[in-house]
């Protein structure tokens, strides 16, 4: 389908790597806040698909899925770069919530539960819960956190590059072991989410479905895990 001068059938391009478009964005959107539209991500990807095929030259040995996969991804986030859709004050919500759950977690000596957490904040469970729905993207380490708050950039986070470097495995290893420590200390129903979201790469409506609950529920439990990890593992 796919020669040096690129696409034959874009249509059936399209046909054939819409699910691929799709499961990118769907994996994407578990680490998005909740304002991002899933649709506007997928129309980008599409995009980025019909550009890897125009592009796509089978005498560099790779694979079209796996280019396609670095354009679809690559298009996905200029689109998020030009929408310039993250808020500041998202970042600021979840560090009350970490600097919340953390309080508690010293004076409760086990990981509190939502009411203590909303009752700690001083704010009403639903709001405290909205906070959680808004906060939909929430990160274990941001960019800012190794930068002063002008050279901030959440895109950062996304880069990828082939290029390794040794001690930055070796710290990343160590980082991955305290993580899977930490995520052993989550309440049952959060580690078993992690889980699904990370390691079986499943996204929140799919994992609502195992539950037995909203897209928006597992969004909310996503956002508080992260927010207690944030915190067991600051300043690591």
């Amino acid at each position: 389908m796919y020669n040096a001068s690129g696409l034959k059938n874009k249509d059936q391009c399209l046909r054939d790597y819409a699910p691929l478009v799709k499961r990118i964005a769907h994996q994407m959107m578990t680490k998005l806040p909740y304002s991002v539209q899933i649709d506007d991500i997928i129309q980008a990807g599409m995009i980025g698909l019909l550009d890897a095929a125009s592009r796509y030259d089978e005498i560099h040995g790779a694979q079209f899925e796996t280019y396609a996969t670095q354009r679809i991804r690559g298009a996905m986030l200029d689109e998020l770069r030009s929408a310039d859709w993250l808020p500041r004050s998202l970042r600021r919500d979840m560090r009350k919530i970490e600097q919340a759950i953390s309080r508690m977690q010293q004076k409760l000596g086990r990981a509190p539960n939502e009411a203590e957490i909303a009752e700690e904040m001083r704010i009403p469970l639903e709001e405290y819960q909205q906070m959680l729905q808004e906060s939909r993207g929430a990160q274990l380490v941001y960019y800012e956190d190794f930068q002063d708050e002008d050279h901030n950039d959440f895109f950062e986070r996304f880069e990828f590059s082939d290029d390794a470097d040794p001690l930055a495995l070796l710290q990343d290893d160590r980082f991955k072991a305290e993580l899977m420590r930490a995520i052993e200390k989550l309440p049952e129903r959060e580690r078993q989410l992690m889980g699904m979201i990370y390691e079986q790469e499943m996204n929140l409506r799919e994992v609502g479905e195992v539950f037995g609950v909203s897209e928006s529920r597992i969004s909310q439990l996503h956002s508080q895990a992260v927010a207690r990890l944030r915190g067991w593992l600051k300043g690591y």
